[in-house]
């Protein structure tokens, strides 16, 4: 087994993807997952139109790469923002006259994810990966108090906006990966399985692991391979490293990302604290086959560099599970 690696488009969504495909084709990857912004894809188009989507697959071919998966995270994100204040304003493929009113930003960003259902399927792929956004993130630290009610009713609200939504994606058989993630619905474990709940469990919603975000929370990534194997529905290789020297913060203190006194950074995979070969056991153990797709985000690496650099380190940790015991040779 050799699962693809890929590289998701969105830190590379200022180059056209006709230039950008033979770049990373150049760097050794297999395919791109797809971010639905810049002129990678546009997930309304796609719904409309196989002729768009034929497009896009044959471009990639053109380079000798496929995709797996599409990634809509910034339309997820304003879902269940609280605000979609002016920090969301021409947020990736937003549109302009979306700008400076909550509502509008809410109902396009629910357009462009049951656009995205139906723009998979006509891509021939099984996966979108995004984001839900969260009515209670920024009620994270509970000061001025904050009441069990309130957050059960935040679940509740993910779910009221969420099912409409994944009900358009069993309509065209393709699941649905959050990015746990801080400012998502679910940001580590405990909050993975509220969300579920508040889905009762529906298949259609799993989640797209990566380990960074959970790693600087102090969360185990392979221990939540280990809860939810049969959720695992995409995976992004992104590294990160905790720099807490007494004088650093784990909340990064404002501080932007590459940034000396940060509390923790993203880096290159391979080159922060995430134990790979523990997360690949675990997917063995979980029997996920998908791709592994390099989120590339250091702020202290060259990009170009980087994303050759981390193609070659996922090369390098993917392996198959034994499938004989290794002491099966002793008996007669």
């Amino acid at each position: 087994m050799t699962r693809p690696v890929t590289i998701f488009t969105g830190q590379w969504a200022d180059l056209p993807l006709a230039e950008l495909a033979p770049k990373i084709k150049s760097f050794g990857y297999d395919g791109l997952e797809l971010a639905c912004w810049g002129d990678h894809f546009d997930v309304f188009e796609a719904a409309k139109s196989k002729a768009y989507c034929k497009k896009k697959i044959d471009l990639l071919a053109k380079s000798g790469l496929k995709c797996w998966a599409i990634s809509n995270h910034l339309a997820g994100q304003l879902v269940c923002d609280p605000n979609n204040d002016a920090r969301s304003d021409n947020f990736g493929s937003l549109p302009k006259e979306c700008n400076g009113s909550a509502k509008k930003k809410r109902d396009w960003a629910v357009a462009s994810m049951k656009a995205a259902a139906k723009a998979a399927k006509n891509m021939g792929i099984k996966v979108v990966n995004g984001f839900t956004g969260s009515p209670i993130w920024h009620m994270l630290y509970s000061f001025p108090p904050v009441s069990d009610k309130t957050i059960d009713d935040g679940f509740k609200f993910f779910a009221k906006m969420w099912n409409p939504i994944l009900d358009e994606f069993d309509k065209y058989g393709i699941k649905f990966a959050l990015e746990v993630h801080p400012t998502e619905i679910a940001f580590d474990l405990f909050t993975a399985k509220r969300a579920l709940e508040a889905l009762d469990y529906r298949e259609t919603f799993g989640f797209n692991f990566d380990p960074s975000h959970l790693l600087w929370q102090g969360v185990d990534p392979a221990m939540f391979i280990r809860e939810f194997p049969d959720r695992i529905y995409h995976v992004h290789i992104k590294d990160a490293q905790v720099t807490l020297d007494g004088r650093t913060g784990i909340l990064a203190s404002h501080i932007n990302f590459g940034q000396p006194n940060r509390g923790w950074d993203f880096r290159s995979p391979g080159h922060g604290g995430v134990d790979f070969e523990e997360i690949i056991r675990e997917l063995n153990r979980a029997g996920y086959t998908g791709p592994l797709s390099v989120e590339w985000e250091d702020s202290g690496m060259e990009r170009e560099y980087g994303a050759q650099d981390a193609c070659n380190f996922v090369r390098g940790i993917d392996f198959a599970p034994s499938n004989v015991a290794f002491d099966a040779a002793f008996e007669k």
